[in-house]
């Protein structure tokens, strides 16, 4: 039953001024939530560049299979005939389609199987390759017809969720695939049900009352367009939440605390390695007596030079004017003993034990 756009407008003022504000406020947390832990955003990584490129490919080639020209034949559609037309005038026309005039099996198969206006109904229902090909189909039981369409219903689904389920793991996305597998997995399996559902629950009589094609719910052509939409559309979803996530756009998930020991580990042996090397290249200017006498020479001309400086009169003025209005010495005294303390050990005295007696 089709819900009016009345009763969908009224819908809309009434809730949306509560959860207009509520999405806004959604999507402001999630869009600061990288920031507020301190993660910074990043390129595409690799790996989730292999995801994204499966998914946008199964978009692409979803939205292609959409087309009405990979769609099944319909024959009322292609011989321009009403629903009620008698079998052989159908045919006929068809086969004056058909290449030197002849049917195919197919064609033979669904003559075969017109033989009410029920069938039609069923054909418009389920599509021309279940009426055709299902051996124990009758039109005297039309759940027959829905027992053997189920898996045609359930194929592309599952091929996605295929797709989908190589794209999330961990091999081909790396870490940031199997955050949304669950997700993509759930969606893939409402999807599937919401479409058996459909199927099931489709009134196929409704088509008995029309006169004209016009008239005609082409259900089979119209539900296998939505339900390649609707793939592609899950598809495309999920690789813009990867790329989100992936390069901490959203859905950020902040470092663990054994990373984040692991990376100040990692940078405090950075760092003491460049001690080390800071240390061995001192103590060979310190050994060698070429490099010892030019770095004496360089701090004999620094001096020299910083004196000669500090003589001149512009400068004495403006450190006296410094010292005076602009620094507090007092300030910086305590600053330097602090720093002082922090970097060299603090030398305890104990005073020598004495015996008496």
């Amino acid at each position: 039953m089709a819900i009016p756009w009345g009763a969908i407008k009224s819908l809309l003022i009434f809730f949306g001024p509560m959860l207009l504000p509520k999405a806004v406020s959604y999507y402001r947390s999630v869009r600061n939530a990288p920031a507020r832990a301190g993660i910074s955003i990043q390129p595409v990584p690799p790996k989730a560049l292999r995801s994204l490129a499966i998914l946008i490919t199964t978009v692409l080639i979803l939205l292609v299979r959409a087309l009405p020209y990979f769609a099944p034949e319909n024959v009322f559609v292609r011989t321009q005939s009403r629903l009620q037309i008698p079998t052989d005038v159908l045919f006929n026309r068809l086969a004056s389609l058909r290449p030197d005039g002849v049917l195919t099996p197919t064609d033979t198969s669904l003559r075969a199987k017109f033989v009410n206006l029920e069938s039609r109904l069923l054909y418009l229902q389920f599509g021309p390759e279940v009426l055709a090909d299902c051996p124990f189909c009758t039109s005297d039981d039309p759940r027959s017809y829905f027992y053997y369409a189920i898996p045609a219903l359930l194929a592309p689904h599952l091929v996605n969720l295929i797709i989908v389920s190589l794209a999330t793991s961990d091999l081909v996305g790396g870490p940031h695939g199997p955050k949304w597998r669950t997700t993509a997995a759930v969606a893939s399996g409402l999807g599937a049900a919401l479409d058996v559902y459909l199927a099931s629950s489709y009134n196929h009589q409704a088509n008995a009352r029309a006169t004209r094609l016009g008239d005609l719910d082409l259900f089979f052509w119209d539900a296998r367009t939505y339900r390649f939409l609707l793939l592609a559309g899950l598809d495309a979803a999920l690789a813009f939440l990867l790329y989100l996530s992936s390069t901490n756009r959203a859905f950020a998930t902040p470092p663990s605390a054994a990373e984040r020991v692991e990376s100040v580990t990692r940078q405090l042996q950075l760092t003491k390695s460049r001690l080390n090397a800071v240390g061995i290249v001192k103590n060979t200017a310190i050994r060698d007596e070429e490099l010892r006498a030019r770095t004496q020479m360089y701090w004999q001309h620094e001096g020299r030079l910083m004196r000669e400086v500090m003589e001149e009169r512009e400068v004495v003025e403006g450190v006296n004017d410094a010292l005076q209005n602009r620094i507090n010495i007092q300030d910086i005294t305590r600053d330097a003993d602090a720093y002082a303390l922090n970097v060299l050990p603090k030398i305890e005295y104990t005073a020598p034990e004495t015996t008496v007696g």
